[in-house]
């Protein structure tokens, strides 16, 4: 039944229980090192790895690795200077850091039987994250400026209150909305690949038995190629959700790095 089953693949699994333990905030908790935490290792190593070999032995023409190590540097770093400004190369670290271990993640999962970024509490951490970082930059730079953040200029003072209201709460939502889209995107595109790889399998085996049964095999081949365009489409999503997130979190760090100018 787990086989065919596509929610399956997202539980979590315990690899090494640690047994229980008494915290002060959250009371009795297990701990275990789980296939999340081993997922998450791989592609940090993967990630690390990956990077020390790209910039290991740099060379006026670039070889593969070199080259795309380049490539990955570029990107993000005039994505940030494109949306923060000349202040944006202070930030590069963080977002680089970002884009690169959730696509490491989103790419693992395609190849394991655990994709990291398909659970919410993952997701919502690197959103709360993101946010506490935009949180500390906005009052390290602008002190208690920063609420002019939530008071956008030239706006009427009788719709003021209700602006401001509408405007906190969007910022309130900003970790919620990079928690879901990662997670949603990522959870439907490995349920489906699922669903048709387990039509794959299911319609190949009644074509096996014989009989009425080798009517499957039209239906085997169409679910077949639907995982393969499947598979090509996942990982461009891979790649597309972990630059949607550093897209975000450049304009969320323009916000608060250019508040003067943009409220």
């Amino acid at each position: 039944m787990a086989a065919n089953d596509p929610i399956h693949q997202f539980q979590i699994e315990k690899l090494v229980d640690f047994g229980a333990v008494n915290l002060p905030v959250f009371g009795r908790s297990e701990i275990a090192f789980t296939n999340s935490h081993l997922a998450m290792t791989i592609a940090f190593v993967a990630l690390v790895g990956f990077l020390s070999l790209a910039t290991s032995k740099m060379q006026v023409v670039p070889g593969r690795l070199q080259a795309a190590g380049e490539s990955l540097f570029g990107l993000i770093d005039n994505l940030a200077e494109s949306i923060i400004g000349h202040e944006g190369r202070k930030y590069f670290p963080f977002i680089f850091t970002v884009f690169t271990f959730i696509l490491a993640m989103n790419i693992l999962g395609l190849f394991l039987t655990f994709t990291v970024t398909s659970q919410l509490a993952i997701t919502a951490t690197f959103g709360l994250m993101t946010i506490l970082v935009v949180l500390i930059v906005g009052f390290a730079k602008n002190g208690l400026g920063f609420f002019k953040l939530f008071v956008p200029s030239g706006v009427p003072i009788v719709l003021l209150p209700v602006i401001v209201v509408i405007e906190f709460v969007s910022f309130l939502l900003r970790p919620v909305t990079l928690a879901l889209r990662l997670f949603g995107n990522m959870l439907g595109g490995h349920v489906a690949l699922k669903v048709f790889a387990g039509f794959v399998v299911t319609l190949g085996a009644m074509a096996a038995g014989g009989g009425l049964g080798i009517l499957g095999i039209p239906g085997a081949a169409l679910s077949l190629s639907m995982v393969l365009g499947l598979t090509a489409l996942e990982f461009l999503v891979a790649f597309l959700q972990a630059f949607v997130f550093a897209v975000l979190t450049c304009i969320y760090l323009n916000d608060v790095v250019n508040l003067g100018h943009g409220h």
